[in-house]
C-alpha cells in the first residue's frame, strides 16, 4: 500500500501502525509544530520491534529503568512523536493529556526526546548523529559489563541496543566516527534501523546524499540487511531475528515513504517538519480507514500494544536470575548493584583524602597532565568503573595507567578486560560515546584530547551537561604554553567557551594537589560533567600554608597567599586571581610588589563554576568587597570581567609558533607585567 492508496487497513499490524500515525499527526497539528513524517513512515518498523507479541524489545512500562532492559534510541529525534506514541500505547506513565500537550511548556513531550523528562526515554536526541553514537556507547557498556560480571550459568547482563536513524544521522560525520568503532569493537548486540525515505527538509536528498549506505556499513564491519520493505512488519520482524544471530552490529536498511498514509504530502518534504493541516489530516483518516476523533485510540489498539504484562514477566525472570547469581556470587552481585546505582565505594572519601595528603607531602613539580596521570594511578586502582580513553593522543594526554591496559577484542569479539580505549582521531565520536556509556550505567567514562580540539567535541559536551551525566573530559596542552605547534594547537578562547556551558564544571588546576582535587570532584559529581584543562609544561608545587588551604581547593577558589606570608604586616591592597600555570606568576608578582611595600592577596581559582556555587560569605571571604581584582589567565580576557576585575592579564589574539618561554614573555605573562598591571590599577585608584 503506497502513500496514495485509500484502501482501509484492517489487520492488527495496520491497526497498531495507524494508531501511531494518528497520534503523530494529531499532536503535531495541535501544537502546529513538529515532524509527523518520520513517525508515520516508520510505524510498521516500530510495530515489528515494539510489538509485544513479536517479542523483540525487552522492556517494562511499569519500571522503565530495570537494569537488563533493552535500550531504545530514537536518533532521528525530530520524530519524537514516534517514541511518545509508543510509550503511551505500550503502557508507560505518559497519558493522552501529555500527547495533547506536545511541545508545550513543562509537558513530558518536549520537541525532542529528553532523558529524565519522559519515562522510557534513554537519551536526549535531536542533534543528528549523536543518538546512534550514544547507542554505540550503550552497546559497548553492555558488552564490557557482561564480560566482567557474567559467570557460567548466570547471564545477568544480556540485552540489546536498538536505534532508529535517518538520512540526517548518516550525513553527520559523527556517525562515521561512531559506526566505524562499533564495527571494530564487534558490538553484536547493536541493531540499527535506517529509515531510508530519501527526504530531508530541503527535499529529495539525491542531489547531495549519494552514499551507498549498505556498502559503507559493510566496510565498517557491520552485518547489513539491505532492501527491507519498511512497511512490511513481517519483513522487518524477520530482519531483526537475523540481526540477533549475527556476531557483528547490524544495520537494517528499511525503504519507507515519509508521511506514509497522507495522500498529498506523503513522500514529500512537506511531511517532514510541519503539520499536515486539517484538510490533509481529514483525507489521511479516510485513506487509513481511521474513523476516530483526534486523540482517540480504540481499545483493541491499546490491547494490541499493551506491554505491561510481558514487561512484568521479563523483569521478574531477570530478578530470579539475579537472585540465583547473588546466591552463587554474593560479592560480585553487591559490586554490580553498587556500580549500577552509580554509587562510589564506601572507602571513596578516604581514598580521595589520602591521595590529596600524599600529593601534598610529595610536592612534585610536574606538568598538570602528568599530575592527572598520577591521580588516575590511584583512582583507577580504587575504582574499577573508571573507563578511560584518548583520541589518538594517549602519550600526550596521559590518560592510561597501570590499572587500565588497552581495551582490545579478539576475533570472536570478546574483550580482553582492558579499560583504556583507543578512539582514534575521533574527538566528537569519543565525546558522544562517553555520554552513551554514562547513560547506560556501570561506568564512569573519561576521555582525552588537546584542549583546542574541544571544539570538535563541544556539542556532545553540551549534551552531557543537558542530560546531567557524569562524564569527564581530559583536555591537555591548555594554552600557548604548548609552544612550537603554534596557534592551530594553542588554546586561547577554549577555557572561556567551555565555562559558558551551563552545568559543566571546568577545572584548570595549578599543581598536583589541585589536580587531585579536580579529579576527586569530577568522579564524585553524579549529575554534572567535568572538563579538566591541563598543561603540557611543568608547574611548580604551590605552598599550602594550612590544612584549611588544602581543604578549600574543593570550593573552586581559595586564598593561596596573604601579604603576611611574604613579609608584609598589613592588609591587602588588591587581589590577584589566577588559574593553572599562571598562578605561579601571581605568586612571583606578589613577591615583586612586596619589595615595593605593596600588599596583595593571591587567589587560585581552579574552577569558576564550583566557586560560583559557594555561599556568599565564603565568596566574600576570598574576594573581599572594595579590593581591586586583577585576573591572570593565558586565555581571552572577556570572561573575567564578570568578577568585577579592574584589569585582566590575558591574550585576545591567536598565538605563535615558538618555545613556550618565548611566547609567555611575548604576550606579557611574566611576573613583572602582572606586578606592573597591579601598580597601574592602584595608581588609578589614588
Amino acid at each position: 500500500m503506497d502513500a496514495l492508496d485509500t484502501r482501509p487497513a484492517t489487520s492488527t499490524t495496520a491497526l497498531m501502525a495507524n494508531a501511531i500515525r494518528a497520534l503523530a499527526m494529531d499532536s503535531v497539528q495541535q501544537a502546529n509544530s513538529g515532524h509527523p513524517g518520520a513517525p508515520m513512515g516508520m510505524a510498521e518498523i516500530a510495530v515489528a520491534l515494539w510489538g509485544p507479541l513479536r517479542g523483540h524489545l525487552r522492556h517494562n512500562p511499569a519500571h522503565p529503568h530495570w537494569f537488563d532492559r533493552d535500550r531504545f534510541v530514537l536518533s532521528n529525534g525530530h520524530g519524537s512523536m514516534l517514541i511518545y506514541a509508543l510509550l503511551h500505547l505500550s503502557g508507560y506513565e505518559l497519558p493522552m493529556s501529555e500527547l495533547r500537550n506536545f511541545r508545550q511548556l513543562h509537558s513530558k513531550t518536549p520537541g525532542h526526546p529528553e532523558v529524565g523528562v519522559t519515562p522510557g526515554v534513554e537519551t536526549t536526541t535531536g542533534p543528528l548523529g549523536q543518538g546512534i553514537t550514544n547507542a554505540v556507547g550503550m552497546a559497548l557498556a553492555e558488552k564490557l559489563l557482561a564480560a566482567e560480571f557474567n559467570r557460567d550459568g548466570h547471564a545477568i547482563v544480556d540485552h540489546h541496543t536498538y536505534v532508529f536513524l535517518g538520512d540526517g544521522c548518516l550525513m553527520e560525520g559523527i556517525s562515521h566516527e561512531a559506526c566505524a568503532l562499533a564495527g571494530a569493537w564487534k558490538l553484536n548486540k547493536l541493531i540499527a534501523f535506517y529509515d531510508d525515505n530519501g527526504i530531508s527538509i530541503d527535499g529529495a536528498v539525491k542531489p547531495w546524499f549519494v552514499d551507498d549506505t549498505p556498502k559503507r556499513f559493510g566496510a565498517y564491519g557491520w552485518n547489513v540487511i539491505a532492501g527491507v520493505d519498511g512497511h512490511d512488519a513481517d519483513a522487518v520482524d524477520a530482519a531483526i531475528t537475523r540481526a540477533k544471530a549475527s556476531e557483528r552490529p547490524t544495520l537494517i536498511c528499511c525503504k519507507t515513504v515519509i508521511g506514509k498514509g497522507a495522500p498529498n504530502r506523503g513522500g514529500t518534504a512537506k511531511a517532514h517538519g510541519e503539520a499536515l493541516g486539517a484538510e490533509e489530516i481529514k483525507l489521511t483518516r479516510e485513506a487509513l480507514g481511521w474513523a476516530h476523533e483526534p486523540f482517540v485510540v480504540p481499545e483493541e489498539a491499546y490491547a494490541a500494544w499493551d506491554g505491561k504484562a510481558r514487561g512484568a514477566e521479563l523483569e521478574a525472570a531477570w530478578d530470579a536470575r539475579f537472585a540465583a547469581y547473588k546466591a552463587a556470587h554474593p560479592e560480585l552481585a553487591a559490586e554490580f548493584a553498587r556500580r549500577m546505582r552509580g554509587e562510589l565505594p564506601a572507602s571513596w572519601a578516604q581514598t580521595a583524602a589520602e591521595a590529596l595528603q600524599a600529593t601534598h607531602a610529595k610536592a612534585e613539580t610536574v606538568a598538570s597532565r602528568k599530575a592527572s596521570q598520577l591521580a588516575l594511578e590511584v583512582f583507577t586502582k580504587a575504582l574499577p568503573e573508571l573507563l578511560g580513553g584518548s583520541a589518538d593522543l594517549t602519550g600526550s594526554n596521559l590518560t592510561n595507567t597501570t590499572s587500565t591496559p588497552a581495551l582490545r577484542f579478539d576475533a570472536e569479539g570478546r574483550p580482553n578486560g582492558g579499560r583504556h580505549i583507543n578512539y582514534g582521531v575521533r574527538e566528537f565520536g569519543m565525546a558522544a560515546i562517553l555520554n552513551g556509556v554514562a547513560l547506560h550505567g556501570g561506568f564512569i567514562p573519561y576521555g582525552g584530547t588537546f584542549l583546542t580540539f574541544s571544539d570538535y567535541s563541544r556539542n556532545a559536551i553540551r549534551m552531557a551537561a543537558l542530560m546531567h551525566q557524569r562524564v569527564i573530559h581530559v583536555f591537555t596542552h591548555d594554552s600557548i604554553g604548548l609552544g612550537e605547534d603554534g596557534p592551530t594547537h594553542q588554546s586561547v578562547e577554549h577555557a572561556a567557551a567551555l565555562r559558558l556551558i551551563p552545568g559543566l564544571d571546568v577545572w584548570r588546576p595549578a599543581d598536583t594537589a589541585e589536580t587531585v582535587v579536580a579529579w576527586s570532584a569530577a568522579i564524585a559529581s553524579r549529575s554534572r560533567p567535568s572538563a579538566l584543562l591541563l598543561s603540557r609544561q611543568n608547574l611548580p608545587y604551590l605552598p599550602k600554608p594550612t590544612q584549611g588551604t588544602l581543604d578549600d581547593i574543593a570550593k573552586g577558589a581559595y586564598v593561596l597567599a596573604e601579604p603576611a606570608e611574604v613579609g608584609l604586616r598589613k592588609k591587602a591592597q588588591a587581589v590577584i586571581v589566577a588559574t593553572g600555570s599562571e598562578v605561579q606568576l601571581a605568586l612571583n608578582a606578589q613577591q615583586l610588589l612586596a619589595a615595593d611595600g605593596i600588599a596583595v592577596r593571591v587567589v587560585s581559582m581552579p574552577s569558576t563554576s564550583v566557586f560560583d556555587r559557594q555561599g556568599s560569605a565564603y565568596k566574600t571571604s576570598v574576594l573581599p568587597e572594595g579590593l581591586p581584582r586583577i585576573a591572570v589567565e593565558a586565555g581571552v580576557s572577556d570572561y573575567w570581567w564578570k568578577y568585577g576585575c579592574a584589569a585582566v592579564v590575558g591574550i585576545d589574539r591567536y598565538g605563535e609558533s615558538a618555545p613556550a618561554g618565548a611566547l609567555f614573555k611575548l604576550f606579557g605573562f611574566t611576573a613583572q607585567n602582572v606586578a606592573d598591571t597591579v601598580r597601574a590599577v592602584l595608581a588609578r585608584r589614588r
